[in-house]
Parts: structure tokens; sequence; C-alpha cells
């Protein structure tokens, strides 16, 4: 998610591996090509790895992992929009297959990639 715009890049994975975060991390500097590109980045174990490793040098420090500490999850704004996506696309919601739940999780950051300024009022961003 930029912090400034309210644009979101999202990748659906089957998985959550090192693999697949290495993944969003290239499709966020390939989304970007100029300019640094900040990620606010937890401790979990799928950001320790090779893979990742490999992305941010390749970027050749334009991306800029900054580590938050060890359960502060508050401190992440993409959390409060995950927090959205809770309550309009899975709370109380049974879907009947994979595939339903991610049509209604591309509806959602579609719809949200459109207004952009809704994502910037959820997480307290102000549009640059």
């Amino acid at each position: 998610m930029n912090y400034h715009t309210g644009e979101t890049v999202v990748l659906f994975r089957r998985r959550k591996r090192r693999r697949e975060v290495a993944e969003l991390l290239q499709a966020l500097v390939d989304k970007h090509p100029t300019g640094t590109i900040s990620v606010a980045w937890a401790n979990a174990d799928t950001h320790a790895d090779d893979e990742v490793e490999v992305v941010v040098r390749a970027a050749a420090g334009r991306l800029v992992l900054l580590y938050l500490p060890t359960y502060s999850p508050w401190l992440n704004p993409i959390e409060m929009l995950w927090r959205q996506f809770r309550r309009e696309v899975t709370h109380c919601e049974l879907f009947a297959s994979l595939d339903a739940l991610l049509k209604a999780g591309h509806a959602f950051f579609d719809r949200y990639n459109q207004r952009t300024e809704r994502v910037l009022s959820i997480i307290g961003a102000h549009a640059a």
C-alpha cells in the first residue's frame, strides 16, 4: 500500500512463504521503477531469507525495509486496511469455494484502487 497515494499492490497466492514475500517485494520494485520504496517490515519468519535478500540487493538501495518492533502491528498502517478487508469480505462469511473467496478479495482491492482516497482515510494518511 502506498502511504502517499493509497494505491495497493496485491498478490493472491495459496501460501505465504518466503518465496511469495520476495515475489511481492519484486512486484513493488517493478511497479515503482524509480525512487525509494519504504516497506514496514515485521519480524516474521517469512521475512528473513535469501530470496528476500536477493530482491533487496537487486533494488540497489531503492528498497528500504523499516523493521518494526516485535508484536507491534499498530505501527503498520497496512493493518488498518486488513481490518477493513476482514469487515467487508471475510467477517461472518462462508464462501462456497476458494475461487469465490479469491473473487471477493480481488473485488475489494479493485474497488479500493479505484477510490484510493478511501484507503488514505482508513489508514489515517493524507493525499500528497
